[in-house]
Formats: structure tokens, C-alpha cells, sequence
């Protein structure tokens, strides 16, 4: 472990790690091949609660970062571990911003907890448990390499499809020629126009897609709400939305949201933002960054509560760190074991 806390009997450490991607992922902004996380341990009593921060070039946080944040944390002024509420929240006090860091921390505390109490997560909310069909994304690609990733999603029921290049309408016409599935399009901010948009997603629609992901960049509020009210399919916000404190702001230019734990500082505040989003009547889209089967195994635990899961960024990566909840099925469901079910490969 490269730095750690220990007081009385816990310890809190991590070290960075990079994920190798199978395949170069390419949205409308960047591409890359590689995505720095952080993996945090959280020793207590013999037991150990893992968490993990991912680290895309959009969230603005490095492993430097991340580090030096985990660094301010004194897990010893805490009386009672399992209050997770209590300690989420002294920790977000700590400094703004660093919601991947914190959301490794709660991560690890959840994981913790759940072994302590000897329950997985789902069952500390009361979530049921339930299977539910992930999105296999795939990047913006040329039309071989776009195949061969439709093979590789052969058992998934939804295809994910980056968007946001001045091929878009050719991408799509090249996975319709070879799957009718049903698709969810991720524009990753990278459309201008809102009267093309339309019309774009008047003719996406009778290509069986049945969202469009963030459209416009996300302070563009204005266009988005006017495509979202005459839009023929849902417009959800992923870029524009990442603490339940955004919430308020995108309601009304959104019929839904994109939760993700590196975004909403994790499991708690991700639970707390499905419960808001349904009280606004917005959609709810589950989604994770690349990710270890930590992260990915976190998230599944809330996963029935979503209208959509896209929970599939540890099946896209070459050295995952943990086994746990995967998606090589097309499924996800959280299992029985403690805490996040996970095990960490050595």
C-alpha cells in the first residue's frame, strides 16, 4: 500500500491501479485505452471493505487527487462504524468537489458494514432483489470494429451506442444491419444544434432507440429543454447531473437522470438521488464509469430500482481486480455474500 491511516484498530489505505480496456474507447470528446482508478482497502476487526474511485478525464479528478484527499480522512473520530450516515457526511465536509474520492470511501464502508452485519448491501436499504438487464456500451468506432462489438454483446437484450461524430447516422445504420435490439444513444455532449437534433431523434425513433443520453452540453439547459419537450423519446441527463443537490436545476429539461457512484459520491447519495428523481417523476438510468467488479458490484446493489442498468464497465476491461456481480450474461444481480459480495484476485 503506497499511504494509510491506522488508529486504534482502523486502517485505511489505497494504491492506484490502471485499467487496460479490451478495446480503444472513443465518445465525442476523447479516446483512450486506459482509465486510472484508486482502490481503497478499510481494515476493521479482521475484516476488510473494499472501494475503488474510476477516474475519466471528464470528472476533472487524478489518482494525485484522490490520494490526497484519502489523506485528510481520520476514520478514528467516528464512535460507531456501521453510522454511515454520520461519517459520509463528515467526510464530504472535508473538502468540495473529490466525489470520486469520497464515493471510494463509501464504497469501502458500505462493504464493510454489510460484512459486519453479515447482509449485502441491497438488504441494509431494503432493496429486493432482482435480475435486470444491462446495455453493453460501444464506442464510436469504424463500421469492423463496430461488428465485432455487437458480436461480443451477443447476449445482451440493449446495445448502448456512443454518439456525437459526424458519422452518427452511419453508426447506426451499421448496428441496425446486424441487430434489431433495442438501443440507448450516449451523445456525451457532443450535438449543437438543436433543430438537427430533432429531426435526429425523430429518426432515431423508428430505429428502435428508446433514449438519447446528454445530448448538448450540460449548461446548454435551454436547448435541452426544448428538445426534451418535443423530443418522440426520453433525454436524460448523465454530464448535467451528479449530487442530488443538481437536481433541482435539470428537472424540467430532462425526463431523466444517469446515476453514477463516481459522480454522486456514492451508494448513499445514489440512493437518495433514485428516491428524489421519483418524487419529480424523472427516469432513472443506472451507469458506471470503466470500473473494477468492486464498483460495478456496488452499484449493482441498487440496480432494481433503475428503469435502466448500463453496468457493464468491468466486462470491457482486461485486469479486473475483484470477482463479484458481472454482466457477461447481459444480467445483473447482487448476491448473497456480505456486504458488496466481492473478492479481491490476487
Amino acid at each position: 500500500m503506497s499511504a494509510s491511516n491506522i488508529v486504534k484498530n482502523i486502517k485505511l489505505s489505497w494504491y492506484p491501479f490502471t485499467l487496460e480496456l479490451k478495446h480503444p474507447f472513443t465518445i465525442s470528446v476523447n479516446s483512450r485505452t486506459t482509465t486510472p482508478v484508486v482502490l481503497v482497502e478499510i481494515k476493521y476487526e479482521g475484516m476488510i471493505g473494499y472501494g475503488e474511485a474510476s477516474l475519466p478525464p471528464y470528472l476533472s479528478e487524478t489518482q494525485e487527487s484522490v490520494q490526497s484527499f484519502l489523506s485528510k480522512i481520520d476514520l478514528s473520530v467516528y464512535d460507531d462504524i456501521t453510522n454511515l450516515s454520520s461519517i459520509l457526511s463528515g467526510i464530504d465536509k472535508l473538502s468540495p468537489g473529490n466525489n470520486a474520492a469520497k464515493a471510494s470511501v463509501d464504497i469501502a464502508l458500505h462493504d464493510l458494514v454489510g460484512k459486519i452485519k453479515g447482509i449485502p448491501v441491497y438488504q441494509m436499504y431494503d432493496i429486493p432483489k432482482l435480475e435486470m438487464s444491462s446495455s453493453f456500451t460501444i464506442g464510436i468506432d469504424s463500421p469492423e470494429i463496430l461488428i465485432q462489438k455487437l458480436h461480443e454483446a451477443d447476449k445482451f437484450k440493449y446495445i448502448k451506442v456512443k454518439l456525437g461524430s459526424h458519422n452518427d447516422k452511419k453508426i447506426i445504420e451499421t448496428i441496425r444491419d446486424h441487430t434489431s435490439k433495442p438501443l440507448f444513444v450516449d451523445v456525451n455532449q457532443g450535438w449543437n444544434n438543436r433543430e438537427v437534433a430533432l429531426d435526429f431523434a425523430l429518426w432515431l425513433k423508428s430505429k428502435n432507440v428508446l433514449l438519447i443520453e446528454q445530448p448538448f452540453i450540460a449548461s446548454n439547459i435551454n436547448d435541452t429543454r426544448w428538445l426534451k419537450e418535443r423530443s418522440p423519446i426520453p433525454v436524460i441527463a448523465d454530464e448535467a447531473v451528479r449530487r442530488l443537490s443538481d437536481l433541482d436545476k435539470i428537472k424540467d429539461a430532462y425526463s431523466g437522470i444517469n446515476i453514477k457512484l463516481m459522480k454522486s459520491t456514492g451508494i448513499l447519495e445514489a440512493f437518495k438521488m433514485i428516491n428524489r428523481a421519483r418524487e419529480m417523476n424523472l427516469n432513472v438510468m443506472l451507469g458506471c464509469m470503466t470500473e473494477t467488479s468492486c464498483a460495478i458490484s456496488a452499484a449493482a446493489q441498487l440496480s432494481s430500482l433503475a428503469d435502466w442498468v448500463d453496468l457493464d464497465g468491468n466486462i470491457l476491461i482486461k485486469n479486473d481486480r475483484f470477482c463479484g456481480v458481472n454482466s457477461l450474461n447481459g444480467n445483473v444481480i447482487p448476491n448473497d455474500l456480505p456486504g458488496l459480495g466481492i473478492q479481491k484476485i490476487i
